[in-house]
């Protein structure tokens, strides 16, 4: 469902206010403040909520059951907030055989820490540190394109680099090898053998190495180690006590298990390592209580200033992206007011989202500002799951009902 202008236009009216709320409660960037009624209930364990007899509750609990039959998952675990009230967290299936999924257990988080990492940027630049526009050679001077690529195109992922999970070799080892170190370098070193998409600035395209890049800038200019920065300045601050950088596989105690049939068979794929996913330092674990806190913080611009979250939600984006004669429309695509990616964000239709997807695992953080609604989903494969990202998909549906007027629409 399509809104007109109006209610748009009043949806990111109030998003912009309430993070001006926030930040003249917590000071210009938030970063000392402690999470504040968002229904995290941090101060105590992530678990169930009684299983509700009616209303939103006892809908959202049946949309989650429905799809887990209807999509074969193995588990799916969710939790929703209104306006800081929690109307359900729960956790359905089995994380192993004969091990029920809890609330409390953990599960890769893949691209939420791209919004972390956008979130630092403007930080560091809102105190001076860096400009948006600063050349990536400031920072970087051995990179590739240095010179032509900035900050902004980095977090906005507007470079022009190839992505190097489109590589068919690198897919190849992948598959052949899915618990490889991968590092920074090798990764980085895919996507810069292979001409630009475009001149830099000039499109949109997805492109992972942005990411690798823009971590090792960010541990430049704030003369901080990726994991410790991200620490002092997303995770501490929100609270997330269950939010952590892993550089190895592992996962913290308790584990959601992941299983996948991306190789032709189904296999637990729990432990594969997860380094060629973004930069080192970024690569985080999370349970569900978190994921919905996250949603929240990020979707209202907690952590940030009212013009910096502005940047955040379009630094630019909207209006570029299209194919050309070098660059085809599944990949150069476009970013209109209501659908474009923001700085290490997602805005479609007044939501703001992350939806990581990978190696058995997805999940989906979503936060409707102008309603304060909260959804986070994560779910794992059984062997028939069809391919996508199931947490989306539930997510997609639960907004239906917490939020009726404004659904999240479904993936273009």
């Amino acid at each position: 469902m399509r809104r007109t202008r109006l209610t748009t236009l009043l949806c990111v009216t109030m998003l912009i206010a309430a993070s001006a709320q926030v930040t003249a409660t917590a000071g210009p960037l938030a970063t000392g403040s402690a999470p504040s009624g968002d229904g995290s209930g941090r101060d105590r364990p992530c678990v169930s909520s009684p299983r509700p007899d009616g209303g939103q509750a006892r809908e959202v609990l049946r949309i989650a059951e429905q799809a887990k039959e209807e999509l074969g998952l193995a588990s799916v675990v969710l939790r929703v907030t209104v306006d800081g009230r929690e109307v359900i967290t729960d956790a359905l299936g089995e994380s192993m055989t004969g091990v029920p999924a809890e609330p409390a257990m953990h599960f890769r988080a893949g691209s939420v820490a791209i919004a972390f990492m956008g979130t630092v940027l403007l930080q560091l630049v809102e105190e001076g540190k860096a400009g948006l526009d600063d050349p990536v050679s400031r920072w970087l001077p051995d990179a590739p394109y240095a010179e032509q690529i900035t900050l902004r195109m980095l977090g906005s992922s507007t470079s022009g680099l190839a992505d190097y999970v489109t590589d068919p070799a690198f897919l190849a080892e992948l598959e052949a090898a899915p618990f490889r170190q991968w590092t920074p370098e090798e990764l980085v070193g895919i996507s810069t053998s292979k001409p630009l998409w475009y001149d830099p600035g000039t499109n949109w395209s997805y492109s992972h190495a942005n990411f690798v890049l823009l971590g090792a800038a960010l541990e430049k200019i704030a003369g901080t180690r990726l994991d410790h920065l991200l620490q002092q300045r997303v995770m501490g601050p929100l609270g997330l006590h269950e939010t952590r950088n892993n550089f190895t596989p592992d996962i913290p105690a308790p584990v959601l298990h992941a299983f996948t049939s991306e190789r032709g068979k189904y296999e637990e794929s729990t432990f594969w390592n997860p380094s060629w996913t973004t930069a080192p330092g970024a690569v985080i674990t999370t349970d569900i209580c978190d994921l919905a806190r996250s949603a929240v913080a990020i979707g209202s611009g907690e952590l940030l200033s009212p013009a910096a979250f502005r940047v955040q939600l379009d630094p630019g984006t909207v209006g570029l992206g299209g194919p050309t004669a070098t660059c085809p429309e599944t990949v150069c695509r476009a970013n209109t007011e209501a659908t474009h990616f923001g700085l290490g964000v997602i805005v479609v239709d007044d939501w703001i989202i992350q939806n990581p997807s990978f190696s058995g695992y997805a999940a989906m953080q979503a936060y409707l500002p102008c309603e304060r609604v909260a959804i986070a989903v994560t779910t794992t494969k059984g062997p028939d799951t069809p391919d996508g990202n199931t947490s989306e998909t539930i997510a997609r549906r639960i907004s239906a009902v917490v939020a009726p007027g404004h659904p999240l629409p479904p993936p273009q």
